[in-house]
């Protein structure tokens, strides 16, 4: 049993009217009916509650989290008592999102239930454990709380962000990928995969007319060619220690899991196989490149507890088992970070052998801190005299840009495919490259 707020309010009032009476004796009197009639109240207010086990409350969840993504979890508060009561409904949520506001209000009806609705939202992969949910209940007379445990204690499991791969899915189907920022690519020349002939329509090339079926139907007909298929398109992630740099409150090896699962979705909707690899240390995990059905969830299994490591990667491991796995030449999206342009020095010979018996596209991520601190401190002009401090990191942080913008000239001098961008906009641009680079027939 706890006391409510309302009953040491009624029991001040009590304590003011009985201490009043030693001033004015009748206030006596009156202070101890008061209390009499506090006492058989708040024993009524306990009955009431006590009588009988008046709710329960259940926790409806997915039995997986989308990383990344906001999840949705409802709890139903529903009430066995014959009166109207109010709840504060406590559910104890993993530890790891250190959140304290998972505290919510609500009236319920007679014998009525309420749904309560909230999200979270994970920026790790694992496995997070919920505890019970508390519910504190009221009765119309509001003197006492009397506590339920409800629900069980369950476990989720964070999967990379399916959320995001269903989106896609759905925009893809309907053909408005356009929305979420994917480039309506013009094709250049002709593909040699003859698909059909089919009815022309308003916007159709003129110089796709096959004037021979024209002649035999007497109207208008064009060829359609079809990208080239069955191509393998290769996710290889770094698990190094450069990975390890958060961007809103994700790591950068999250944002490459989540990239990498919209890539290999999009390429299996345009009839690719997509394979997946991972490497820190040593050659850590190998799919090959496939579009059965079920291969998506077999990607995501293999995705679902890599962790970054804090060693040294090792590419000459990388390369080694990838001639060893991958014998046909495929597109090998490699996501990487460099710390500068000596980092990339060191792997340059490891890219290039790869790139000469694949087609190699280096992902790798723009520091968005050091491009905010850039445009804040020369978007508008200090009137203040800079201090030698400033100078400095005015200097050093343009460094870093433009060895940024030097590591993409370089792999491009030595014929390797880069794509500098920020983690939040990966899988967008990803995408658009993967399909520029399948037009233009350069896989």
């Amino acid at each position: 049993m706890f006391l409510a707020r309302r009953f040491y309010i009624a029991l001040s009032v009590v304590v003011l009217v009985l201490a009043s009476g030693y001033l004015w004796s009748p206030m006596f009197f009156v202070g101890r009916l008061l209390l009499l009639l506090f006492v058989l109240v708040v024993i009524a207010d306990v009955v009431l509650l006590w009588r009988r086990r008046g709710v329960q409350a259940f926790r409806q969840l997915s039995d997986r989290f989308s990383n990344g993504d906001e999840n949705v979890v409802r709890v139903r508060v529903e009430s066995n008592y014959r009166f109207p009561i109010s709840v504060e409904v406590f559910d104890e949520i993993p530890f790891i999102f250190q959140r304290r506001d998972i505290c919510f209000r609500a009236q319920i009806d007679k014998e009525g239930s309420k749904t309560i609705r909230y999200t979270l939202r994970p920026t790790r992969r694992g496995v997070y454990g919920f505890g019970q949910i508390r519910v504190f209940a009221v009765s119309p007379l509001g003197l006492v709380q009397r506590r339920y445990t409800c629900g069980e204690a369950q476990d989720v499991k964070v999967y990379p962000s399916f959320l995001m791969l269903h989106q896609y899915e759905l925009l893809a189907i309907s053909n408005n990928l356009t929305e979420i920022g994917i480039k309506r690519i013009r094709k250049v020349g002709h593909h040699t995969d003859f698909e059909q002939i089919k009815d022309y329509v308003a916007g159709d090339d003129f110089r796709t007319i096959n004037w021979k079926a024209s002649a035999r139907r007497s109207k208008l007909m064009v060829n359609v060619y079809q990208d080239e298929r069955s191509q393998q398109i290769y996710s290889v992630i770094d698990k190094g220690r450069v990975m390890q740099q958060a961007f809103g409150g994700m790591t950068l090896l999250d944002y490459s899991i989540n990239a990498s699962l919209v890539l290999s979705y999009v390429a299996m909707y345009k009839e690719d196989r997509a394979g997946l690899a991972t490497f820190s240390s040593d050659f850590d995990s190998f799919v090959p490149a496939s579009r059965r059905p079920g291969h998506m969830q077999v990607l995501m299994e293999s995705l679902y507890a890599q962790q970054t490591e804090f060693g040294e990667t090792d590419y000459a491991a990388l390369v080694a088992n990838l001639n060893k796995h991958v014998s046909k030449r495929s597109l090998i999206v490699l996501y990487t970070n460099f710390t500068g342009l000596v980092s990339l020095q060191r792997q340059l010979p490891y890219f290039q052998q790869l790139n000469s018996r694949h087609r190699l596209l280096v992902v790798f991520f723009e520091d968005v801190e050091l491009k905010e601190y850039i445009s804040t401190h020369y978007s508008s002009p200090n009137t203040r005299r800079p201090s030698t401090e400033e100078y400095y990191c005015r200097v050093m942080a343009d460094r870093f840009a433009y060895e940024q913008r030097l590591i993409v000239t370089t792999l491009r001098q030595h014929g390797i495919l880069s794509l500098l961008t920020t983690p939040d906009n990966l899988s967008v641009n990803v995408i658009n490259r993967y399909l520029e680079m399948k037009q233009r027939q350069q896989i």
